[in-house]
């Protein structure tokens, strides 16, 4: 494992390829195509290829500034939650699919008729959206709620506009930072973040126009500006500059809704700043790009030669014939 995390050679391009680390697997999308890589409990790799259309051709939703943002964030989510679910489930044996099909049907209100039934596609489904709406409940409550909540005790707060403002956007900052450090401690999620290095590293090998081999990916960073976790810090300070502008005198809970109503402005102007960060290299971008590279040391590890086979396997189909294609 190469303890050196800058590349020798340098980015000669920037890509439009991007991705997600999944279980035991990664995700890239392309200009034209997506793939999902993962290892399998026998040590195989699988792999899955399907069409994008995020090229020249991308419909104008796709190429407008602001509106751009918004729905590429929409779609990654429900994407990445996908492909995660269909990774987790790739790492199960047949038993344990049965038992977890047997499990999400009682909880679904679904008969089963025998131990070997498999579980219906719409009890399936059930399951998913009751654990999404409590994920993003939770991340509601998290970000969005407690920060006002807890900074809404203080006396006399209500008109500090600025200052109430900065002071949410603090302890939203600190509880993103706190929650993903404390995920990292579990085992799981540090083969996750390592499939994340992984990730990063066979980009910016792509980016350097050398060859996709074990060898020349474990040289390269693992750390990059166009990055998710760059993506979520500049949302958050963003979002700290936009409350600014709120009238003074609402509480908490006011605070919270109207911080969710300015949310796809927030994420529009945030998406530009990182396509700006990523396509610039001067003392304001290097700002921009500094906390969330700063928190890449958590949320990226160094892989083992194993994921970065992985990561080759699902970046190597979204390539375009045509490079013009693949500028970011």
């Amino acid at each position: 494992m190469s303890k050196n995390n800058t590349s020798p050679s340098g980015e000669k391009f920037k890509s439009k390829i991007g991705g997600q680390a999944l279980i035991e697997g990664i995700m890239m999308l392309g200009p034209e195509k997506g793939a999902m890589a993962c290892r399998l409990p026998d040590g195989t790799i699988d792999l899955e290829v399907w069409d994008e259309n995020n090229g020249k051709k991308a419909p104008w939703y796709r190429k407008t500034p602001l509106i751009r943002g918004c729905f590429n964030f929409v779609t990654s989510l429900a994407k990445g939650y996908k492909y995660t679910m269909k990774s987790a489930e790739k790492q199960m044996t047949e038993d344990e699919k049965a038992e977890a099909e047997r499990k999400a049907a009682k909880k679904a209100g679904k008969a089963i008729e025998g131990d070997d039934e498999k579980l219906s596609s719409e009890a399936f489904d059930i399951v998913m959206i009751i654990g999404t709406v409590i994920g993003i409940a939770i991340a509601m409550g998290l970000f969005f709620f407690m920060p006002k909540f807890l900074v809404g005790l203080i006396p006399d707060i209500e008109n500090s506009g600025i200052i109430r403002s900065m002071l949410e956007g603090i302890v939203k900052i600190a509880l993103f930072v706190l929650y993903m450090w404390a995920v990292s401690l579990m085992n799981d999620i540090k083969r996750q973040y390592m499939y994340h290095g992984a990730e990063h590293k066979t980009i910016a090998c792509h980016e350097a126009e050398l060859p996709l081999t074990v060898e020349n990916v474990r040289k390269q960073s693992r750390f990059h500006k166009r990055c998710g976790t760059s993506f979520i810090f500049i949302v958050l300070l963003v979002g700290i500059f936009v409350m600014c502008f709120v009238p003074k005198g609402l509480i908490w809970w006011q605070r919270s809704l109207l911080s969710l109503a300015t949310l796809p402005l927030v994420v529009g102007i945030s998406y530009e700043f990182i396509r700006l960060a990523g396509n610039n290299d001067n003392i304001f971008t290097r700002i921009l790009s500094a906390p969330g590279l700063a928190m890449q040391r958590i949320t990226t590890r160094e892989p083992d030669d194993s994921m970065i086979e992985i990561a080759i396997a699902a970046m190597t189909p979204c390539i375009p014939e045509d490079k013009s294609e693949d500028i970011w």
